[in-house]
């Protein structure tokens, strides 16, 4: 890969010109939205593949449209200038596109009203975000930001402050990752990624209104399960549950699938890989590189 290319300001870049002034309102107030979107390669057919790119873009706009960003861009020329952000940054491995849009004035001022929007695209290469054999994690202290505060469901440069400081905790007591419980005490997710545990053969998690993001990997994982004949069921889940889980796993763009294997301390099931997390975690990486004709709807090839 050469010079690594940007899309900014209508236009497109080196990715070390797309920069902004440290007075820009969003640096220093987290007034953006932003998504991620993983690239897959398959070194069969020596391809990448989007997976789920419209999916990510619906998102991305009703992101905007809680934090009154004006996205210059249908989501149909979002998904063209993504296939097109690949073709010039031509990788052959795994990659992470991010788009961010944001509150651009360089101006003193708390409030979303009256300042200039910007968007920007831009790639980067990414393997395994987490270790996709187990990973051992805490229920994190810091509670789950809630809607009518900062809103979970969409995805605000700002909140992610949450994630940051209950994971950097996590790691200073020497777990992977951690658990969120919301202001009610219930299971909310991970620090970036949504949660499934395994209870009697089925698959429970989270209803969306516990302060969770509204997943794309999760929906994913909705349809999978029920192809393969798996149970799913939407309910609040309490902290000790978790204890007593046949399975946890992790989901995500960025996580991917990713079983728990402990949680405080206590192992999950057998302390390693359930069966049925091993089955879904086959099937999703089989489906986003292409192996998996039943599902190639999901996928955008950058050819």
């Amino acid at each position: 890969m050469g010079t690594p290319i940007a899309y900014f300001r209508g236009r497109w870049m080196p990715l070390e010109e797309a920069t902004v002034s440290i007075a820009t309102h969003a640096l220093n107030y987290g007034t953006g939205c932003f998504e991620g979107i993983r690239a897959y390669y398959n070194k069969a057919s020596d391809r990448l593949f989007l997976f789920r790119v419209r999916e990510h873009y619906e998102r991305f706009h009703a992101s905007c449209r809680i934090l009154r960003i004006e996205v210059p861009h249908s989501v149909d020329e979002l998904c063209q200038l993504t296939v097109e952000l690949l073709r010039r940054n031509p990788m052959r491995q795994d990659v992470y596109v991010r788009p961010l849009a944001f509150k651009a004035d360089p101006v003193i001022k708390v409030s979303l009203d009256g300042i200039a929007d910007q968007f920007g695209l831009f790639a980067v290469p990414l393997g395994d975000y987490l270790p996709t054999q187990g990973i051992h994690v805490m229920v994190s202290p810091w509670r789950r930001i809630d809607d009518n505060a900062v809103p979970a469901r969409a995805k605000i440069t700002g909140s992610y402050i949450n994630t940051a400081i209950a994971v950097s905790d996590a790691h200073a007591a020497g777990f992977d990752d951690c658990i969120f419980l919301n202001e009610d005490g219930h299971v909310s997710e991970g620090s970036a990624a949504n949660l499934f545990m395994v209870r009697k053969g089925a698959l429970v998690t989270p209803p969306v209104t516990d302060n969770l993001l509204e997943g794309i990997t999760r929906e994913v994982i909705f349809e999978l399960a029920r192809d393969q004949q798996i149970p799913v069921v939407e309910r609040h889940i309490d902290r000790t549950e978790l204890y007593v889980a046949e399975e946890v796993f992790l989901v995500g763009t960025g996580v991917q699938v990713v079983p728990v294997v402990s949680i405080d301390h206590r192992p999950v099931g057998e302390g390693q890989m359930g069966p049925i997390t091993q089955s879904l975690q086959a099937l999703y990486f089989a489906t986003v590189r292409g192996e998996n004709l039943r599902y190639q709807h999901w996928l955008t090839p950058v050819e």
